[in-house]
C-alpha cells in the first residue's frame, strides 16, 4: 500500500467482476492495477473498460504480481477455493465473493491458509458493510424490538434459466441456495448468531440443484428464522425481524434496502432512510472501504465480516443441503450438518 491509495488485482471478469471494479475506481483511494481471467482476451477486454494497466491470461500471474495489497475473487463460488486459494499461498490479502466456498470444508482450509499466513480475508458479503444494515443491527442489539423471537426473509428470481445457464450447472454449484439462499440465512445469522437446528424442503431440478428451497432455522433462546430462495419465482426481497417489543420491517431489497420501518406498541411507525451521501443503495463500494480500512489498520479480518461468522453461515448452508440432499460433483466426503441435529425440540425461553 501506498500513503495514497490500496492497489487492488481483479481475479475474473464477469458481470459481478464489473460492478465492483465500477464502485472501485470511484474510490479515490482505491487504485485497481490488473485483472486475470482464464482467457487472455477476456482480461484485454476488461483492462482496456476499466483502463487498467495488467491483463493476464491466467490466475497464477495475478496472484504472484507483488504489486497487488489485495486480491478481489469473483469466479463462480465452485472456484473461490481454487483462485482465493492460490492468492493466499503467494502472500496476498484476498476478498472472495459469496457463497464464500461450496462448502464448510473448503471454508476451513481457507481461513486456515489465511490464518497461518497472517494474510487478510474477507467474504464480500457487502449486506454487512451496508450503513443502514448495520443501523438497524445495532437498533436491534440495543433492544429496539425486545427479544429477537422471529426473523423472515426471502430472495428469489422468476428465471427461467435454461439447463445450460449457471445457476443451473452442479459443476459450477448451481441452484438458488448458494447464489440466492446466502442473503437471507447471512441476514439470520447477522440477528441471532449459528442456529442450533436446521430443517428445509425444496425442489429440485433434472441436474439435481435446487430450484427453491425454504429452510427453517431455530435456536436454543425459541427464536426461529424462516428463509426462502427461488430461481422460478421473483420475490419480494423483504425481510422482518419480530421481537418481544416490536417488529422491524424491510419492504423490499433487505440485503441493500434504501429504508426500513420499526413499529412497537403504542406507538406510530419510525421510518428510517438510507442516508443519500452513502451513494446508490446497490452500490458495492462499502465492503471495498471497509477491506481498504482494515488493510491500513493491520487487521487480518473485518470486525464486520468476522470469518467465523462466515464459516457458521457455510455450516448452516451444508445443513440445508444435507437435508434436501443436493450434492456437487467432486464433494468427497459428502457435507455434513455438523453439530445440527435433524430434529430437535426447541424450548422458547
Amino acid at each position: 500500500m501506498t500513503a495514497e491509495s490500496v492497489r487492488w488485482g481483479i481475479l475474473a471478469t464477469g458481470g459481478i467482476a464489473a460492478a465492483f471494479t465500477a464502485d472501485l475506481v470511484d474510490l479515490p483511494d482505491a487504485e485497481v492495477v490488473a485483472v486475470a481471467s482464464r482467457s487472455q482476451a477476456s482480461a484485454d477486454a476488461f483492462a482496456e473498460r476499466f483502463g487498467i494497466e495488467r491483463a493476464y491470461g491466467e490466475w497464477g500471474a495475478l496472484a504472484e504480481d507483488a504489486d497487488i495489497d489485495v486480491v478481489y475473487v469473483a469466479t463462480p463460488h465452485s472456484a473461490h477455493r481454487v483462485a482465493a486459494g492460490l492468492c493466499l499461498e503467494a502472500g496476498r490479502n484476498v476478498l472472495c465473493e459469496k457463497a464464500f466456498t461450496l462448502n464448510a470444508r473448503e471454508a476451513e482450509e481457507l481461513v486456515a491458509l489465511a490464518r497461518g499466513r497472517g494474510s487478510f480475508l474477507m467474504e464480500a458479503m457487502w449486506m454487512y458493510c451496508n450503513p443502514l444494515v448495520r443501523r438497524l443491527k445495532a437498533m436491534v442489539d440495543d433492544g429496539a424490538v425486545g427479544e429477537v423471537r422471529h426473523v423472515q426473509a426471502d430472495f428469489g428470481l422468476a428465471g427461467p434459466f435454461p439447463p445450460t445457464h449457471r445457476l443451473r450447472d452442479p459443476s459450477q454449484g448451481g441452484g438458488s441456495l448458494l447464489d440466492l439462499g446466502v442473503y437471507p440465512v447471512s441476514f439470520a445469522h447477522l440477528l441471532l448468531g449459528e442456529p442450533s437446528d436446521v430443517t428445509a424442503r425444496a425442489v429440485l431440478s433434472e441436474e439435481g440443484v435446487d430450484l427453491q428451497t425454504g429452510a427453517l432455522l431455530s435456536w436454543e433462546s425459541g427464536a426461529l428464522a424462516s428463509v426462502h430462495c427461488s430461481i422460478v419465482g421473483g420475490t419480494a426481497t423483504s425481510a422482518s425481524i419480530t421481537g418481544s417489543q416490536g417488529r422491524i420491517d424491510i419492504p423490499h431489497g433487505f440485503f441493500f434496502p434504501d429504508r426500513f420501518v420499526l413499529h412497537r406498541d403504542g406507538r406510530d411507525p419510525e421510518e428510517f432512510a438510507a442516508d443519500p451521501a452513502d451513494g446508490p443503495r446497490n452500490s458495492l463500494r462499502h465492503e471495498a472501504a471497509e477491506v481498504m480500512r482494515a488493510l491500513r489498520a493491520g487487521e487480518t479480518e473485518s470486525p464486520l465480516v468476522p470469518l467465523d461468522g462466515t464459516l457458521a453461515v457455510m455450516r448452516t448452508l451444508d445443513a440445508i443441503r444435507e437435508r434436501i440432499g443436493v450434492r456437487y460433483p467432486g464433494e468427497d466426503p459428502a457435507p455434513e450438518a455438523g453439530p445440527l441435529s435433524p430434529v430437535r425440540a426447541v424450548t422458547p425461553a
